[in-house]
C-alpha cells in the first residue's frame, strides 16, 4: 500500500469525466461504501455515462497515470431551479487519501470547470457534520454557510467506514457564480436570523418584511412538490406557489410523507411570495423549526423549515466555523420551541 501512495503522490491527473471512467467510478463506490450507498446510479456504468451526457450530473475524476479512478466529485441537479447545481458525492480511495487528491478535485471543479459552464449560476453543497474536512474545504473555496439540515443522513450510509453511529446532520453552503439581485420577503419570526444570514452573502437582496395579514388571492391554487428518499427516510417538500388551498393541500402531502415512514420532513418556502408569513405560522404550529436560507432555490430564494420524528443529533454535530456554530444555536433554540408539539 505504501508503494501505491508514493507512486500516486503528484502522479495523478484531474479532469472532466470520460466514458472509460465509468467502471472505475463503480469500483470506487464499492471500495468505499460497499453496497450501502443509497444512489444506485453509482453502481451502473451505463447510467453514469448517460447522466453525464444529459447534463444531469457532471463527474470530475482523479486518475492515476495507469488510468485507475482514485477519486471523484460530482455536480448534479437537486433543486427546483435547473441552473443551480449541488456539489457532492465526493470520495477518494482510502489508500490515496492525505495526498491532496480531494483538494485537486475541488480546485478543478470550482475554479476551472464551473466558470466555463454558462448554465451553472449557483453552486451549493451539504457537508456532513460527523467531521469538518468538507466544511474546511468549502470555506477555502468561497462558500457561505446558510442552512443546517438536522438528522438528514442515516447511519447506514457510514457502515463501511464506521464514521457515524446515528443520523448525521449536514451544513449547507452556497457560492454564487452569476449574481441575481432580487426582492425577498422575510417573516417577522425569523427576520433577525435571516438578515444575519443575508449580511454574509456573496450576492445582494432587497429585503422586505412579510406582511402577516397578506393572504393568497382567492381562488388560487398552490403548487407543491414532494420528493421522497426512501432509504434516508426523508421527505423534501418544495412550495413554489401558495394558493388559498394551501392548508388542505399541505396536510394531505404531509400525511403521505408520514405514511411513507419519513423520519425527516423538510419544507422549503419561496421567499419571493409576499403572503408567505401566514403559511410559515401554520408550519410553526405544526412543529416545524428553522433551517436557514437556500439561495436561488426556486431561482428566487427559499426558506428551509424542518421537522424530525426522531431524537435530534445536536450533541454530535461537529462544526468548524463560528458562523456555523451560531446557526446551530439558532436552530436548536427554535427546535426547543416545539417541545409541547412533540409531547
Amino acid at each position: 500500500m505504501e508503494d501505491n501512495r508514493q507512486k500516486a503522490k503528484g502522479n495523478f491527473d484531474v479532469g472532466y469525466f470520460r466514458p472509460e471512467d465509468a467502471e472505475g467510478i463503480v469500483n470506487l463506490f464499492n471500495a468505499v461504501y460497499g453496497e450501502g450507498y443509497p444512489l444506485r446510479l453509482f453502481y451502473d456504468p451505463a447510467a453514469i455515462i448517460a447522466a453525464n451526457e444529459a447534463g444531469e450530473y457532471y463527474s470530475i475524476v482523479a486518475r492515476t497515470s495507469a488510468g485507475q479512478v482514485i477519486g471523484v466529485i460530482h455536480l448534479y441537479r437537486s433543486a427546483p431551479f435547473p441552473n443551480i447545481y449541488e456539489s457532492g458525492v465526493g470520495l477518494v480511495l482510502k489508500e490515496y487519501r492525505h495526498l491532496g487528491v480531494n483538494t485537486r478535485l475541488m480546485e478543478y471543479l470550482y475554479e476551472e470547470f464551473v466558470p466555463q459552464k454558462e448554465n451553472i449560476e449557483e453552486i451549493f453543497g451539504e457537508a456532513v457534520c460527523n467531521h469538518v474536512f468538507i466544511q474546511k474545504a468549502a470555506a477555502r473555496f468561497k462558500h457561505i454557510e446558510t442552512a443546517l439540515e438536522i438528522a438528514l443522513m442515516p447511519a447506514a450510509v457510514y457502515t463501511q467506514e464506521k464514521s457515524a453511529f446515528g443520523r448525521v446532520a449536514t451544513l449547507d453552503y452556497f457560492r454564487c457564480y452569476k449574481p441575481k439581485p432580487h426582492l425577498i420577503y422575510v417573516p417577522e419570526a425569523y427576520e433577525e436570523e435571516l438578515r444575519w444570514i443575508y449580511s454574509r452573502f456573496d450576492d445582494t437582496r432587497e429585503i422586505n418584511p412579510a406582511d402577516v395579514k397578506a393572504k393568497a388571492p382567492e381562488g388560487t391554487t398552490s403548487r407543491i412538490e414532494m420528493k421522497l428518499f426512501d432509504f434516508a427516510q426523508v421527505a423534501r417538500i418544495n412550495v413554489h406557489e401558495i394558493g388559498d388551498d394551501f392548508m388542505e393541500a399541505f396536510r394531505n402531502m404531509e400525511a403521505q410523507a408520514i405514511t411513507s415512514k419519513a423520519v425527516v420532513l423538510q419544507v422549503c418556502l419561496n421567499l419571493t411570495i409576499p403572503w408567505l408569513a401566514a403559511t410559515l405560522d401554520m408550519l410553526r404550529d405544526r412543529g416545524y423549526f428553522f433551517g436557514g436560507a437556500l439561495p436561488r432555490w426556486f431561482d428566487g430564494d427559499g426558506l428551509l423549515m424542518q421537522k424530525v420524528r426522531c431524537s435530534p443529533d445536536f450533541e454530535d454535530i461537529v462544526l468548524e466555523s463560528e458562523d456555523a456554530e451560531k446557526l446551530l444555536e439558532i436552530i436548536q433554540e427554535d427546535w426547543e420551541r416545539t417541545e409541547d408539539m412533540r409531547a
